[in-house]
């Protein structure tokens, strides 16, 4: 029995030939650039996405500003909860408060928004940084409108309140800027 020799390995010419590879990745749908621009080397980081582009690339001083605020929220926070009367008295300069629960509510929000804060200081998530400046920017916002609608209530405008009311503008746009900046899209090097 006469058993039939195979042919002789033969070595593929489209391993060498430049042409016939591109070819092949162009088929397979890598190398190219996607609509943003990016190239992929394979097909699995097509189908896995691309981590690259969640990632923030950070302006100058974000990381500050989030742990100052942190820190601001929870010494607010505990001064509300443990000495109220102190720091309406530090606001609006009266003596007497008719009741301490609105202030420790107020503090108990802060607490909570404070943890917030804290968290996020951890986190490289785009979405998350931003959802937290937008809290940060409209809490002083709201702060800012409702301080301001006390004192023209009141008819008394007392250094402290005045005070609040400038550092929470320069806090409201500190936040805002910093939202925008890392929501801008990264430039294409």
């Amino acid at each position: 029995m006469a058993t039939k020799q195979p042919p002789p390995l033969m070595k593929k010419h489209s391993q060498t030939d430049l042409v016939s590879r591109l070819k092949t990745r162009k088929i397979l749908g890598v190398g190219g650039e996607d609509d943003d621009g990016e190239v992929h080397r394979s097909k699995i980081s097509q189908v896995l996405g691309n981590e690259i582009k969640f990632a923030v690339r950070e302006p100058l001083g974000l990381r500050v500003w989030q742990f100052v605020s942190a820190i601001m929220f929870s010494g607010v926070a505990i001064m509300a909860l443990t000495f109220p009367d102190q720091l309406y008295d530090a606001v609006f300069e009266e003596e007497s408060v008719n009741s301490k629960t609105p202030i420790r509510l107020y503090g108990g929000a802060l607490l909570s928004l404070s943890l917030i804060m804290w968290n996020a200081l951890y986190t490289s998530e785009k979405v998350i940084i931003r959802w937290t400046l937008l809290t940060e920017a409209c809490y002083f916002g709201v702060q800012f409108l409702v301080t301001t609608i006390t004192l023209v209530e009141s008819g008394r405008i007392s250094t402290g309140a005045m005070l609040l009311l400038t550092s929470r503008i320069l806090f409201t746009l500190i936040t805002v800027y910093y939202y925008y900046q890392v929501g801008r899209r990264p430039k294409k090097v």
